[in-house]
């Protein structure tokens, strides 16, 4: 399993702007993930489909707030950094930017 941890990331979009945090675990042989905002309340996200492809995590995620839509993420790793994207419908594509392990 590649990019267990927590990782903290920059986020730059018309609707927040500033510092989320992903971490990544074993969740009994599968990729669990958990989404942390500061200062947000975030909605219930399920995220399923993990796939690896290298040094590159994709999986897909789904929410109420969106019912029917996949919402698309994307994680690269390299030692102690991430770089990523998630698309999101009706919003676009978002940027994950400055990613380090920070646990």
């Amino acid at each position: 399993m590649i990019g267990l941890g927590k990782w903290s990331v920059r986020v730059d979009t018309m609707f927040f702007r500033g510092e989320a945090f992903i971490t990544i675990f074993d969740d009994n042989g599968k990729y669990g993930w958990e989404l942390d905002v500061p200062g947000e309340t975030l909605p219930d996200i399920e995220v399923k489909d993990v796939k690896e492809d290298g040094n590159t995590l994709t999986a897909v995620a789904t929410t109420d707030l969106l019912p029917g839509k996949n919402i698309d993420l994307t994680a690269t790793f390299e030692g102690d950094t991430l770089t990523g994207m998630i698309k999101i419908p009706f919003i676009g594509k978002i940027k994950l930017k400055d990613g380090k392990r920070v646990g």
